[in-house]
């Protein structure tokens, strides 16, 4: 195979006047613009052709242009070299036809050369060309799936890349949220907030888990860093320990005083729903029953709305043999405790309000406003988060609240929101509803165990565990 180069003013020229010596089976190699078409001269292209067995000689036309010693040339000249050689040594079959079309032949010549091909002008029919440009063809195709190998690497090398960076972004968040954990008041818009240390880390958790107001933690935690020696930070139990004093401290409990010949009115007040009425029950079957002492003790139930609350009452206190009377009118709410004047302890039953109902619980205001001390309890479920419970004491305190009971401590999974009323308010507590089960699931407050159920959980002592 010779390779010859033709010149004309345009591709197409040149092309024509290679087919032309050596006819349509010649292959084109390259096709090159020498000169741009100006206004002075025409334009000059160079194609350069492989032809098999041609003998004749460059003479014979003038427009012929020496064969450049180019880098493809070169090239070609060793790939042929090398398969003769291979094919004498082999004794096979000198060519191998391999049918390929002229403008897939050049474009992947030309990207081994690492130039830009110009079009050409498509042949009609398919060249049959021998080996060498076979072995040319295989190299290429080699080429190419090295290529979409090496992508293909680089993108599974891309993917790996990006999911190590999402797991090492991961990590830094979880350090993140590690590092919020262990400060006291992480969002206060002053100075940078002292580090919690770590022994008061899991504590401070628990505390805030719980619904203690945020205001409230945040004082408890400030006394504590202040006041707390250095020395008993380094024993987590003294620790422990030293936290559970303050808490206990948060807390005001009432002790529960029954002294023979001292009538006390009791009337239980609060929003719907909390369980005054069971609660009344338990408390009268405590006093009438559950004491060493039994004491005379008489109900009054002011609950004439919601259906079904007398009935309820009425079945209590024949049960345990205690006198009932129903009142609508102060005046005779006044009449009533004169006639209940032989029993050590009177207990009131008020209907539910809402707190926002201000009439309702001003008309409370005229039963309790007479010649009778009347003790006003604020009975409050447990399962009410803190906002709620300060809205409603702070409505119900116009009656002049002297205790607070809290029910559902059995249906609640943390105290904070007790402990933060309680703080703020500075009521004291004096009975605890700790299930459904009357009389036996009331108990007297304890700052102990009050204490023990915020950072241990809720514990019914009435109930034996196997």
């Amino acid at each position: 195979m010779k390779l010859y180069t033709y010149g004309g003013e345009t591709a197409a020229e040149a092309l024509k006047t290679a087919q032309n010596k050596h006819g349509e089976d010649a292959l084109v190699v390259k096709t090159k613009e020498i000169r741009k078409k100006t206004m002075t001269q025409p334009g000059l292209y160079e194609i350069v052709v492989a032809v098999e067995g041609d003998e004749r000689e460059e003479q014979e036309s003038s427009e012929i242009i020496p064969p450049p010693k180019n880098s493809i040339q070169k090239r070609l000249d060793e790939i042929l070299e090398k398969n003769m050689d291979k094919k004498k040594k082999d004794s096979k079959t000198p060519y191998d036809d391999v049918t390929i079309q002229l403008s897939d032949a050049v474009r992947e010549i030309s990207k081994i050369a690492g130039i830009k091909p110009t079009q050409s002008p498509k042949p009609q029919e398919p060249v049959i060309v021998p080996s060498a440009p076979s072995t040319l063809d295989l190299r290429l195709e080699n080429k190419l799936i090295r290529r979409q190998e090496e992508r293909s690497l680089h993108q599974q090398n891309d993917t790996k890349e990006l999911k190590q960076i999402k797991v090492e972004l991961d990590q830094i968040n979880d350090k993140i949220k590690l590092i919020q954990n262990m400060f006291w008041d992480e969002k206060a818009p002053k100075n940078e907030p002292p580090l919690i240390p770590q022994e008061f880390a899991e504590i401070y958790r628990i505390s805030k888990n719980s619904g203690m107001h945020k205001s409230h933690l945040d004082e408890i935690m400030q006394l504590s860093l202040e006041l707390m020696p250095l020395k008993m930070r380094e024993n987590s139990l003294r620790v422990k320990r030293y936290f559970r004093e303050v808490l206990r401290k948060m807390i005001y409990c009432r002790s529960e005083h029954l002294d023979i010949g001292t009538k006390k009115i009791m009337m239980l007040v609060g929003p719907t729903g909390v369980g005054k009425t069971t609660t009344l029950a338990k408390l009268a079957a405590r006093y009438s029953k559950m004491l060493d002492k039994k004491y005379k003790v008489g109900i009054i139930t002011l609950d004439t709305y919601r259906i079904g609350a007398l009935e309820q009452l009425t079945w209590y206190a024949r049960k345990m043999k205690i006198s009932i009377e129903t009142v609508i009118e102060p005046e005779d709410f006044l009449k009533e405790i004169d006639a209940l004047r032989y029993c050590d302890y009177i207990l009131v039953d008020t209907a539910g309000h809402s707190q926002h109902d201000k009439q309702k619980i001003n008309m409370l205001k005229k039963f309790i406003n007479n010649d009778y001390k009347i003790d006003v309890t604020l009975v409050l479920s447990a399962t009410t988060k803190y906002e709620d419970l300060r809205d409603i004491y702070q409505s119900f305190s116009e009656l002049d609240i002297d205790t607070l009971i809290f029910s559902k401590l059995d249906e609640s999974r943390g105290l904070g929101n007790l402990f933060s009323l309680v703080y703020e308010s500075k009521k004291p507590v004096s009975y605890l509803s700790v299930g459904q089960e009357v009389p036996m699931d009331l108990m007297v407050a304890s700052n102990d165990y009050l204490v023990d159920c915020m950072l241990d959980g809720f514990s019914n002592p009435n109930r034996v565990v196997l």
